[in-house]
């Protein structure tokens, strides 16, 4: 990890090191790859992660890799490998090769994939290493789930959403032994530490209900994980901590702080969170409305949720929305964090001297925002026409 890279978000060498020395910022990106790292945590800006991956219905190499394509071309800052179908180790490599951002990973899905309930940490190390020789930069360890939290996930309404998660406690259930992640975590940091990957600790009980969030199973995994966090910067691995999932919208600044308190000040990495359960088709927005909460709070990185979330497999054109919302979310969060005004500044000047051209430079999404633009010869456009008040202000004049 360089000075340089900190610099390039505005830090000074004594914030960088400071930050960096106590876990509250990390860099995310394998030096076995040729691209620059991302900078997640305390002091930089609101990172956006975009989920792509086969599935067991549907395997198309080629739609992955354009949908991973299009989530960076849309600003992405990194891109987690789900696949659960197909020749696995084909498709991370395939997107380690053609995407120039950091990518990331859950080990256990190809575990669960290649061996199901026969899986053992020596399977599981197996895979670990072959991935992170293979260059993945971070990966999701879902080491917190453990035997007592079993029983009481039954009583929620939806006890586990987590697919790592779940196969995870499908595994204790069926062979009554302990999360062989949990039992095994030290030997799994030393193969991090060895190929120098980011350790993302997963929330194996993350609500995937509001009515759930908050529930004794979700601070109990977080106040492991929290154990866990200074198990790895014992062990020399940077780590960041997962979080729901979806929370209503007046607990979200809560779940921030509380996380920031449990784990040390270690990243938080939150998947939406979408704040409520009946924005089906349109989740996305729901994700992004507490995405730019969690930010503002203190959240650093977002997982985007596209429009199919709970739905389906989502196609590029989800994976484009899914992304924009994020990063929307990202950039008023950072607003609220930084005062990071400048673009902002620079659109409403824009938008002063009517200037469209400057407007859609400065747009965080200029193909739809030229896509919607519809405007008249006299360059007003066609909602107020001739009664632009900008327009009759300069008249006035």
């Amino acid at each position: 990890m360089s000075v340089e890279v900190g610099g390039r978000e505005g830090l000074s060498k004594g914030e960088f090191n400071r930050l960096v020395s106590s876990g509250r910022l990390i860099s995310v990106g394998s030096s076995s790859r040729d691209l620059r790292p991302i900078l997640v945590g305390e002091g930089v800006s609101t990172k956006v992660n975009a989920n792509v991956g086969t599935s067991t219905g549907k395997c198309d190499l080629k739609l992955e890799v354009a949908k991973a394509e299009a989530a960076v071309s849309a600003g992405a800052d990194a891109i987690m490998d789900l696949s659960v179908g197909g020749d696995l180790d084909k498709v991370r490599r395939t997107l380690l090769k053609k995407i120039p951002i950091p990518l990331g990973t859950v080990p256990v899905y190809q575990v669960y994939f290649e061996s199901k309930f026969d899986m053992n940490l020596d399977s599981i190390l197996n895979v670990i290493e072959r991935q992170a020789r293979d260059g993945v930069d971070f990966m999701t360890i879902h080491a917190g789930i453990t035997q007592s939290f079993l029983k009481s996930m039954r009583k929620r309404i939806i006890p586990i959403t987590s697919r790592g998660g779940g196969f995870i406690a499908s595994w204790m259930l069926k062979h009554g032994r302990e999360n062989p992640l949990y039992t095994g975590f030290d030997q799994i940091l030393e193969v991090l530490k060895e190929y120098g990957v980011c350790l993302s600790l997963g929330d194996a009980l993350r609500p995937g209900a509001i009515a759930d969030a908050h529930d004794d199973c979700q601070i109990g995994e977080l106040k492991i994980l929290g154990k866990l966090t200074e198990r790895a910067w014992s062990a020399g691995v940077q780590v960041m901590v997962e979080g729901p999932g979806h929370v209503p919208i007046h607990m979200i600044e809560q779940d921030v702080v509380l996380q920031k308190k449990i784990c040390h000040g270690a990243p938080y990495y939150v998947l939406g969170p979408l704040v409520t359960d009946i924005g089906l088709g349109h989740d996305h927005i729901t994700s992004a409305i507490g995405g730019a909460i969690a930010a503002s709070a203190g959240a650093d990185f977002l997982c985007y949720v596209t429009p199919s979330e709970h739905l389906g497999l989502p196609d590029i054109e989800d994976v484009r929305q899914g992304v924009v919302a994020s990063k929307i979310a990202a950039h008023a969060g950072d607003i609220a964090k930084y005062g990071d005004m400048e673009k902002d500044i620079e659109m409403s000047r824009a938008r002063r001297k009517l200037d469209w051209e400057k407007m859609f430079d400065q747009a965080l999404d200029p193909q739809i925002a030229k896509k919607y633009s519809c405007l008249t010869s006299k360059k007003e456009c066609s909602m107020c026409g001739e009664y632009c008040v900008l327009k009759l202000l300069e008249e006035d004049k």
